[in-house]
């Protein structure tokens, strides 16, 4: 469901991108375009991916991206950092998108079923988080809460929120700057998993973290590209 979503997402992407890149621009090579996209396209086509994918945090990555050999040099940062994330975080699970990355904790791991406050494996987890994102400061963080359907949409809808809250105000009590940090609470309006299973529903029950590059890391990749 969720790579059909995606698929989806894509094919009405390309169509936005042969509108904006017209046939009478093939003389452009491909990092011209990618540049192009990256300019214009921006966080309209982020927040249209997001939404039609069904993934408030992908969406945010694919919004910030800037294409292009600036996006290169950008995604050549956020390896290392993803790298760096894996080694130090076990308890997540770490992909490089696009010019960004997105890190998920199952919220088995960060919280008792129904509660906010933080388990002590957690609290481990999430001051190695904060080590990584003091050492890369070029960055803006969004966090994003989610649930299976299990109760009210009113009730999951809260819960996401203080949930991803709660992370929040345990990274900026390790230093993270607040200003970096953006929360959002989806409820159970997201689902990646088959909410009819207790596999699916645990998977469903998740706090995904979007990192991605800040105004100055753009102009700095931006400079070097020229």
């Amino acid at each position: 469901m969720k790579n059909l979503k995606l698929k989806t997402a894509v094919a009405g992407v390309a169509i936005v991108f042969s509108g904006i890149i017209s046939p009478g621009c093939n003389s452009l090579t491909k990092t011209q375009k990618g540049a192009a996209i990256g300019a214009g396209g921006g966080g309209t086509i982020g927040a249209f991916i997001g939404k039609a994918a069904g993934n408030t945090a992908l969406g945010a990555i694919i919004g910030g991206a800037v294409g292009g050999t600036a996006g290169a040099f950008i995604g050549r940062k956020m390896d290392r950092q993803a790298a760096e994330i894996k080694q130090s975080v076990p308890g997540a699970t770490v992909e490089r998108e696009g010019e960004g990355i997105l890190v998920k904790f199952d919220s088995g791991i960060l919280f008792d079923v129904d509660q906010t406050a933080l388990k002590p494996a957690a609290k481990s987890n999430l001051q190695n988080l904060a080590n990584s994102l003091n050492n890369n400061p070029q960055t803006t963080i969004l966090i994003v809460g989610h649930t299976d359907n299990t109760g009210t949409a009113t009730h999951n809808q809260d819960l996401s929120v203080r949930r991803a809250q709660a992370v929040k105000s345990y990274l900026t009590g390790y230093n993270v700057n607040g200003s970096r940090l953006t929360t959002e609470g989806k409820g159970l309006t997201e689902p990646i998993a088959d909410n009819t299973t207790e596999t699916g529903r645990a998977q469903n029950r998740r706090v995904e973290i979007a990192i991605v590059a800040n105004d100055q890391l753009k102009n700095e990749a931006r400079q070097s590209s020229n």
